[in-house]
């Protein structure tokens, strides 16, 4: 992996900021690559490892959250295994899809043709949800019924697609099966744990081969600079959702979409 330091840096900013927004991580970092040269086994699995960055920037904003699950569970509190069963139903479809069709995932990883059509394709869903009338039920993940948990975990199995967003997907399939935005959003972070987690570790196994000692230096920058913007990203989203909604981001998706579908065919 021959990349210049700020090509390494550029991804992990890219990864942080858009790892949590409804905008799609993998997209973004697809056609960042396509823009920068940045392709191979290699370098694929550097896009894949920094999201381990954005996984310890939720541990970190809500350590007092996991903690109290943590001692929640070793005193079987109620509510505590209550969450814990969310996380597990919800991670859950993810695993099972991941499983089977990995290889299948990668070659729509490489094709950033997807990525544009589905920014375009995921905005427009957004605002259509966004402007229908959803009926609140469910305000904090221990309320979310075990039925429903495993049905929004679903959304992070249309996430696979790249261009869409596992955040915004997991979100969108949260308010429609009731819960409020908040709720939504937080489930979304917490359901990035063990899902990115696995596909992270995953993915690093099969492409151990192509990795070298300098790309693991690489990897260390992009996954330090992924955690400290995606610790502000985090921390400030959820103030952001509940002043402007998700439109602005479904705007945002399908300007960028359209400009990428523009150049790729003009190419």
């Amino acid at each position: 992996m021959e990349q210049s330091l700020f090509d390494i840096i550029l991804l992990g900013i890219i990864e942080g900021l858009t790892e949590f927004l409804p905008v799609s991580s993998t997209g973004h970092l697809i056609l960042a690559s396509e823009l920068l040269g940045f392709k191979g086994e290699a370098e694929l699995a550097f896009k894949i490892a920094i999201q381990l960055g954005a996984i310890l920037a939720v541990l970190v904003a809500y350590h007092r959250r996991f903690t109290g699950v943590i001692s929640g569970l070793a005193r079987r509190d109620p509510s505590a295994i209550t969450f814990t069963r969310n996380i597990i139903l919800g991670f859950l479809p993810a695993l099972l899809v991941g499983a089977v069709a990995y290889e299948g995932i990668r070659r729509l990883i490489e094709s950033p043709m997807t990525v544009a059509v589905a920014l375009i394709v995921g905005g427009i869903a957004i605002l259509v949800i966004e402007k229908r009338l959803h009926r609140e039920r469910f305000s904090t993940i221990e309320a979310i019924p075990g039925g429903t948990a495993f049905k929004v975990g679903i959304g992070q199995c249309v996430a696979m697609i790249p261009g869409v967003s596992r955040s915004g997907a997991t979100i969108m399939f949260g308010l429609l099966a009731g819960l409020d935005r908040k709720t939504a959003a937080e489930y979304s972070f917490f359901l990035a744990v063990p899902t990115m987690a696995a596909a992270t570790v995953y993915a690093l196994w099969k492409g151990r081969d192509a990795l070298a000692v300098g790309d693991l230096a690489a990897i260390g920058i992009g996954f330090t600079v992924a955690f400290m913007v995606a610790l502000i990203v985090v921390r400030g989203f959820v103030a952001l959702i509940g002043r402007f909604g998700f439109a602005p981001f479904a705007w945002y998706r399908i300007a960028l979409g359209s400009i990428s579908l523009i150049w790729l065919l003009a190419r």
